[in-house]
């Protein structure tokens, strides 16, 4: 049982973010922040090697596993991560933030990541999501002399501390009630129990209750809108991406592994978690100006349609929560990319007003935002069509109509602020030309639109390693 070996990549990826963390300390110059960040990308790249080559299994007496799921997600998470990185060269820079720091706090943020997908204990649960957490709740101020900025990190930070208590208590009524904090125990002893104990579905509630925070699903959102305009906009990047799919992954584990026979007792408020985001983000989002602001109503929103796959319960519905994790990234690190790249004179804009006349003054960014707003609006033939086809095609498999059908519909509103903005870019008063943008996000942004085109030519790979995947949590 103390297989360690299968921690491998956590292991280097720690021990490369002590050394990175030491060079930034010894080297003097301004640019020990790039110097960090190019080291930080190249950590990531050699953990997602490590991640593929390495072995399956469990370890740490039952506290970490190792499996196809667990890869899958790792590989999303760290892809995420790398984006984030990226955009945040030239941002740090301009907005005089290149303290060495930022790269390393998003190491360590991956890392609580990957334990967390890994977790196969509550005890490691909440260290994996207590690291990650504790990292973005700086990151989130780290423009310290921004008043944003720190507001986002404190209201963060206090409405965290309360989720994290909710989650706690939650551990603990499920321990006191069960004996175990062990998934597989937990599930095999809750099948022989028979009748379920009122606590212990009292203590699943706090359980979903501390999760649902971390993902931003409705009725725990209220700090996404403020956190995602006042954060750094890479950092509200990383946050939209990366931490959402840990998050995301370990809701999809903790409920199917050691809860899954007891679906009857959780569906429905899953089901009403999903409905709640999907129509508030809907409706929320049409009156927004700022377009962070805008994209954090947006992320609800993706939230609720994702934990439709979850609702349905079955392997295909996490199948479709897997492929939508995949677009999901590449689409939000894409638009993004966009965002930070609507500068004038030196500064950031983000008025939906400020991409009047884009078309005109720089077709490729308006091209590549237009193909990442209609792939976030579910419309053919884009990645986020596929990903709502399989979320929405697992509810109906499953009888959930009403979410099916629900989540179509708000789609269609959704659709409606998404071209809002297509509609600005070509047809609107041009405005001043945005500054000459970063190669760096020209990168991300071309290669994001790529993905997100052309996924649905070759999907087949993605959706085998999706089907392998999800398998394993039923299996």
């Amino acid at each position: 049982m103390m297989n360690w070996t299968i921690a491998i990549p956590e292991i280097v990826l720690s021990c490369l973010g002590m050394v990175i963390l030491i060079i930034g300390v010894l080297h003097k110059k301004s640019n020990a922040f790039h110097l960090c960040s190019m080291l930080t990308i190249g950590a990531a790249i050699i953990t997602m090697l490590l991640v593929v080559a390495g072995s399956s299994g469990v370890g740490y007496s039952g506290l970490f596993v190792e499996d196809s799921f667990a890869v899958f997600s790792k590989l999303v998470i760290l892809l995420g991560s790398l984006l984030g990185v990226i955009v945040s060269l030239d941002y740090n820079t301009e907005e005089n933030l290149q303290r060495f720091e930022f790269p390393v706090l998003m190491l360590y943020a991956t890392v609580g990541m990957m334990i967390m997908v890994s977790s196969t204990n509550m005890m490691s649960l909440y260290m994996g999501v207590e690291l990650m957490s504790l990292a973005i709740y700086v990151l989130a101020a780290f423009a310290r002399d921004d008043l944003r900025s720190s507001e986002a990190g404190l209201k963060y930070f206090v409405l965290g501390a309360l989720a994290s208590g909710l989650l706690l208590y939650g551990i603990s009524l499920i321990y006191g009630f069960s004996g175990t904090m062990s998934f597989d125990r937990l599930a095999s002893e809750l099948t022989s129990l028979g009748n379920t104990s009122p606590g212990l579905i009292v203590g699943i509630v706090f359980l979903v209750t501390g999760l649902a925070f971390k993902i931003s699903a409705v009725p725990f959102h209220m700090w996404t809108p403020d956190v995602y305009e006042g954060a750094p906009t890479p950092v509200t990047s990383f946050m939209a991406t990366a931490p959402k799919v840990a998050a995301i992954v370990l809701f999809v584990r903790v409920m199917i592994t050691p809860f899954g026979h007891l679906l009857a007792q959780w569906q429905q408020l899953i089901v009403l978690i999903s409905l709640a985001s999907m129509i508030l983000s809907a409706f929320s989002s049409i009156g927004q100006s700022n377009i962070k602001r805008l994209m954090a109503y947006s992320s609800i929103g993706h939230v609720g349609y994702i934990l439709v796959g979850l609702a349905a319960g079955t392997e295909i519905g996490v199948r479709g929560v897997l492929i939508y994790l995949v677009s999901y990234v590449f689409t939000i690190s894409g638009m993004f990319a966009c965002i930070i790249g609507m500068r004038r004179r030196g500064r950031s804009v983000e008025k939906i007003a400020d991409l009047g006349g884009l078309s005109k003054t720089d077709p490729g960014m308006a091209a590549s935002l237009s193909i990442f707003l209609f792939s976030t609006a579910g419309i053919p033939p884009f990645a986020g069509f596929l990903g709502k086809y399989f979320i929405f095609g697992a509810a109906v498999n499953a009888g959930l109509w009403t979410l099916a059908v629900i989540g179509i519909l708000t789609s269609a509103v959704s659709a409606f602020y998404y071209l809002r903005i297509v509609k600005v870019m070509y047809f609107d008063q041009q405005e001043a030309p945005f500054d000459a943008r970063p190669p760096a996000l020209t990168l991300v942004a071309g290669i994001s639109a790529a993905f997100t085109t052309l996924f649905i030519i070759f999907p087949a790979p993605i959706v085998a390693a999706a089907s392998s995947a999800a398998k394993v949590i039923f299996g």
